[in-house]
């Protein structure tokens, strides 16, 4: 059995950290303003593919949506043991909602001809979990949310345990199948010493252009793409170069992508500061609890 399993993850602003900066005007975030983190249940959708991989076989692929800097958690998904991964990145694809962003994966994951596609339940800088069954839908595939557990996968399909919230239930798919996945789903492993080792110095086409340039900067753009195309060849030869797709190499419709296919705008920002109203402060006494309860029951909140 030689399943292919393709993980669509994605880079995140840190939203533990939010500052007076976080958007833009346009109503757009701005990314720069915070630091970047790899979406904490797209971990588990990836611990979750190379769980079955490692049990059932099959290889594991990695696709994320965005700019070069991206690259980091498709690093990231490397040392933890992804098989392949591809940076999709394309300036006509910027500002892309979640109905074009998953118009855009739906034309890598066919590209891809994925048996199980695997998404994070949402990610942490919109909350939508609308990505996914998205996806889903544009691929024609049946869609299983909320997954805790794969169980009795085969080439032809699974068993899976959902989260229905008061409870679970289990669930019978045929492939192909997209599902997502929730953070009770596993823990997921550290990446192997061995592998951080070897893909930290995994590399884009496009990351390479930029470190050719910032290495000599004076130099002729002749020179500078014999350097690029050299480096990116050496990189290749060890398995280290990170594919990347531009919007075209994907079939793409642009009607579809990017702010002109994202029909979801922001008209306003409001930041809200929640102020404190009038207390009335009781000592932590016998008494104190006495005239507590008294109050209470006086506004016939008990009583």
């Amino acid at each position: 059995m030689a399943i292919n399993y393709v993980v669509c993850v994605k880079q995140v602003p840190d939203t533990k950290r939010i500052t007076g900066e976080a958007m833009k005007e346009d109503g757009t975030v701005n990314r720069a303003a915070l630091p970047a983190v790899f979406n904490p249940e797209d971990l588990n959708a990836l611990e979750a593919a190379l769980d079955v991989r490692d049990r059932c076989g099959g290889t594991v692929t990695v696709v994320t949506m965005g700019p070069p800097s991206a690259c980091e958690v498709l690093r990231t998904s490397l040392c933890l043991g992804a098989d392949r991964a591809i940076l999709l990145t394309d300036r006509k694809a910027a500002a892309s909602d979640t109905l074009a962003t998953s118009y855009i994966l739906s034309c890598a994951v066919r590209k891809l001809s994925a048996d199980m596609v695997f998404c994070g339940r949402q990610a942490i800088d919109g909350d939508t979990a609308q990505v996914g069954p998205q996806l889903a839908e544009k691929l024609s595939m049946p869609l299983v949310t909320y997954v805790e557990e794969l169980m009795d996968v085969t080439d032809a399909g699974f068993r899976a345990r959902r989260n229905v919230g008061n409870g679970w239930e289990v669930v019978e798919c045929r492939l192909p199948a997209l599902l997502t996945v929730m953070d009770t789903a596993n823990t997921p492993r550290p990446p192997a010493g061995r592998r951080i080792m070897k893909y930290k110095k995994a590399r884009s086409a496009m990351e390479v252009a930029a470190e050719v340039d910032q290495a000599d900067p004076d130099a002729t753009d002749a020179d500078k793409a014999v350097e690029t195309e050299k480096r990116i060849d050496a990189l290749r030869q060890r398995g280290l170069l990170i594919e990347q797709w531009n919007l075209a190499e994907i079939g793409a419709d642009l009607s579809w992508c990017g702010r002109d296919g994202s029909p979801t705008k922001v008209h306003r920002i409001q930041a809200v500061v929640l102020a404190g109203g009038e207390y009335h402060e009781l000592p932590p006494t016998d008494e104190g609890v006495a005239e507590l309860i008294g109050e209470l029951i006086q506004d016939h909140t008990i009583g």
